[in-house]
């Protein structure tokens, strides 16, 4: 490292104190938010629904004909040809050609979660960026992507229904109650305002709002984007109006009320609009269309527009292992993208399946399939298949969290859950169709069984908030169900004790009990389980081992690790390492991980789970893009810190025009009297006094103090562990400068760099350029420069708020550090430019993480105030 690399943050201006509470608490707002929509609707569906009864939803989905079924799942499969569309006119946009066949892998896998889970740019975006990473997208270019397909969406969802609340304003106004002008007057501000939009970003234009600079789509890129919106919504509307029963409500008008329901349901940020999209179109239809008709045509639209792309989805990537498509170049390329975006599909299609046998056991078993049950099994065993059931459906809500993260614990819990569920459908009931999707479920974990091989343990997990929200929303929708159903059952003490074949109604009030003890039992213990112990300080065996791995490898920053305040991980094979600090609840690792290649990605794995399992949040400080993706698959978010500076020695030469302002300052120094040296490690202990001299007043003329973590101190044993680079002046040393190499003579750098304040001006210079030449002719290929903070921060239309507030601090934060300083000085040696990113569990913490890298760094708040 060639300078202090800390992160100092300005003091920002007082702001109102209701702000600061609701930037602090927005997670726990917005989960209760979404808590409290889901259970309004909850209520509101009850009481619309008030005049109907549970059989005549299920007569009604009988009466369904198979030729509208099947009109809906063709215009299902028009809706997701078209949703394709979205990432092919996004890289169309971002100017990156990709072959087709997995981008509609991507992009149809991204849309079947998205639909499902609900927070489409978090959950289809995971998606687009594991499988995109593969096929040679940049971090940037793949958030540009999910950004255009997020917005095209959104506005695309505004303009289509403007045109439509336009056109049908008398009709809406009779099935809304509001004025049609005002429904006019509205539409048209909508349109207008999309217009204006359009003409500023009229052949790719910049513009500017709020502050935010964004280049928008080119005029054919929008009109193609345009269209695509409205046939997507369009078709994906007819996919309900083909089910529903004959109404005098048309197509136009449908189409409004559609896409309104639609667009709450995305705001609400409720898994898949659950409850907000029914109350809706229960809202607008039930006077036009009987109630129980209009359920269960809801009921269908759900399972084939949501429930069969996923299920499609999941055995697609069964397909893709077996070993015959692999034969192909093409069908190699999807099935590696079909691997990379298995875990979370078989994430969504657990939590469907799940909550699927929970919601089925607060519902009655046909009598048919009770009356041929009866004869084979007596009631206790019935009893105790409904009521496991019910608590296997939970057990698969829980471990889908483990699955999208790949852990071989939660493979375990969702194959022995979802095979005992499958033979418990038999039974209780005879539920051919949900032991049909319990049957592919526990294949598709089969046939993926290799990727999840996290070593982690299950019961070690800690359940987010959203999560346990999740699970709450899921047992409000059982308890409104089971209401719903046995609304004409007179609630009584006997009910609970009360065992007979035909009796429903007790038996789904226990499995509820019971699935809610289950989730109560399984929140508390995720909340209140004994925190682990924090590990060992770093003993001399371990720094011994790691030194040795470090001599082995192509990183020269790992020798940090000498300083020996880091405590160290190693893999099971003990052939890699990771040096990590823990800071308040912060456990921060340093770089990549050291030593064997092949095991970063576990090695991520266990650090993550070793700090959640502390109550901790986990860290990735100054990371290279190759380990974005493992970042990603880890639940990690990553933040761009600046780029490292990589100075190519192979073709470094002072020759010629290019590198002349080093070659002056060659010359200088040698003019001056400076003399160039290296003193190997088994010397250093005899000229550490002077080395500590210099030290000692490179501190005391900058008014500083040591830092630590990224960078090294001036302890003797850590000094004394390097080869040092030094400048002497008339036999005195007046300069030095620790040096970072191993036995690979791939990469050099250096850590400690002092000089005293009578060493002639550009001594450092001087020491440099000697240094380069000095590790050119010893064989090494680069040299590290160190990170410039800040530096190489997007500005592009759609970079984060994050590289935005960097990109500000880069151009105004001379008054607080150094910043363009820095990467001039490195600038002058002409390195190419690496990004180094922050990555971090759960977004929401970047800012308390970055605190305590920078209290880390800086020694404590003292050393932060403190020079």
């Amino acid at each position: 490292m060639t300078e202090p690399e800390e992160i100092v943050i300005p003091s920002e201006p007082p702001r109102h104190v209701v702000m600061v509470l609701l930037a602090r608490f927005r997670t726990y707002l917005t989960s209760l938010a979404m808590l409290l929509v889901a259970v309004m609707m909850a209520v509101a569906v009850y009481r619309l629904t008030s005049e109907v009864r549970y059989d005549d939803v299920v007569n009604a989905l009988k009466d369904t004909s198979w030729q509208a079924i099947g009109l809906a799942i063709f215009f299902t499969a028009l809706s997701f040809a078209s949703l394709i569309y979205y990432d092919l006119n996004a890289l169309d946009y971002i100017g990156r050609r990709l072959p087709v066949a997995p981008v509609a892998v991507t992009a149809f896998s991204a849309y079947a979660i998205g639909n499902t889970a609900g927070f489409g740019a978090l959950s289809g975006g995971a998606i687009r960026f594991r499988a995109y990473s593969r096929l040679g997208l940049s971090p940037e270019d793949i958030a540009r992507v999910i950004a255009f397909v997020t917005f095209a969406f959104g506005l695309g969802l505004l303009a289509v229904s403007a045109i439509a609340a336009l056109m049908t304003a008398p009709r809406l106004a009779t099935i809304t109650g509001m004025d049609p002008e005002w429904l006019r007057a509205g539409a048209t501000a909508v349109l207008i305002a999309l217009a204006l939009l359009l003409f500023l970003g009229r052949n790719g234009r910049r513009v500017e709002i709020v502050g935010i600079r964004l280049r928008l789509p080119d005029t054919l890129t929008s009109s193609r984007q345009f269209l695509i919106t409205a046939f997507d919504i369009a078709v994906s509307a007819t996919v309900l109006y083909v089910l529903l029963p004959p109404t005098n409500v048309g197509w136009p008008s449908f189409f409004a009320i559609y896409a309104a329901a639609i667009g709450l349901g995305v705001l609400s940020h409720v898994p898949a609009g659950l409850g907000v999209f029914e109350a809706v179109i229960l809202g607008a239809l039930g006077g036009q269309v009987s109630v129980d008709q209009l359920l269960g045509s809801v009921v269908l639209y759900r399972m084939i527009y949501h429930v069969l792309p996923l299920t499609i989805a999941i055995i697609s990537i069964v397909f893709s292992e077996a070993r015959a498509m692999a034969k192909h170049p093409l069908a190699r390329e999807m099935a590696t993208v079909a691997g990379r975006v298995s875990p979370p599909l078989l994430s969504a299609f657990a939590l469907i399946l799940g909550t699927m046998l929970i919601l089925s056991s607060v519902t009655p078993t046909p009598d048919g399939d009770l009356d041929i049950i009866s004869k084979f099994l007596p009631l206790p065993v019935i009893e105790a298949a409904h009521f496991f059931s019910s608590l296997l459906g939970m057990a698969l809500v829980i471990s889908s969290r483990g699955l999208a993260q790949r852990l071989d614990g939660a493979w375990w819990v969702a194959l022995v859950s979802a095979s005992c569920a499958f033979v418990f459908s038999f039974m209780r009931a005879l539920a051919l169709g949900e032991a049909t999707f319990l049957g592919l479920f526990v294949i598709a974990l089969a046939a993926n069984g290799r990727r999840f091989r996290r070593p982690a343990s299950l019961l070690n997990q800690v359940l987010s908030l959203p999560w346990i929200m999740a699970i709450l929303v899921i047992l409000a929708g059982a308890a409104t169900i089971l209401f719903l159903v046995y609304r004409d059952v007179d609630y009584s003490q006997d009910l609970w004790w009360q065992f007979e074949f035909f009796n429903e109604a007790p038996r789904s009030l226990r499995a509820l009990l019971g699935i809610t003890l289950f989730s109560i039992a399984a929140v508390t213990f995720s909340l209140l389980r004994p925190a682990f112990h924090h590990p060992e300080p770093l003993a001399q065996e371990d720094l011994d081992k790691a030194v040795a791995i470090l001599n082995a490898s192509d990183n020269a920053d790992a020798n940090l690790v000498r300083m020996g305040d880091k405590r160290v991980m190693f893999s099971d094979s003990g052939r890699s390492f990771m040096m990590f600090a823990i800071q308040g609840r912060s456990w921060i690792a340093l770089g990549d991980p050291i030593g064997d290649p092949s095991e970063r990605a576990e090695m991520i794995w266990r650090f993550v789970e070793n700090s959640r399992g502390a109550g901790g949040r986990a860290v990735l400080y100054q990371v290279s893009p190759a380990l974005l993706s493992f970042c990603a698959d880890a639940g990690l978010r990553a933040f761009k810190l600046g780029e490292m500076a990589i100075v190519d020695l192979v073709h470094f030469d002072l020759k010629g025009g290019r590198l002349a302002g080093l070659r002056q300052a060659l010359n200088k120094g040698r003019r001056d009297g400076l003399d160039f040296e290296i003193i190997e490690q088994a010397d250093v202990a005899a000229a550490l006094p002077e080395l500590k001299r210099v030290s000692d007043s490179w501190l005391a003329h900058h008014n500083t103090r040591e830092k630590g973590f990224s960078l090294g101190v001036f302890e003797e044993s850590y000094v004394s562990s390097l080869p040092v680079a030094v400048l002497r002046k008339e036999g005195e040393i007046v300069a030095f400068a620790t040096i970072f190499k191993t036995d690979t003579l791939k990469e050099g750098s250096v850590d400690l760099m002092r000089f005293a304040p009578d060493a002639p001006r550009g001594a450092m210079d001087f020491l440099f350029v000697s240094l380069l030449e000095y590790l050119k002719n010893a064989g090494y290929s680069t040299f590290n420069l160190g990170m410039a903070p800040l530096s190489g921060m997007s500005k592009r239309e759609v970079a984060p708020v994050w590289d935005r507030i960097g990109g500000t601090l880069f151009e105004h934060g001379e008054r607080f550090y150094n910043f363009k300083g820095l990467r001039a000085f490195k600038s002058k040696f002409h390195p190419h430019w690496q990004p180094r990113y922050m990555a971090v569990s759960g977004g929401t913490g970047v800012v308390l993480a970055l605190m305590d890298v920078t209290l880390l760094i800086s020694g404590g708040v003292r050393g932060v105030v403190g020079k």
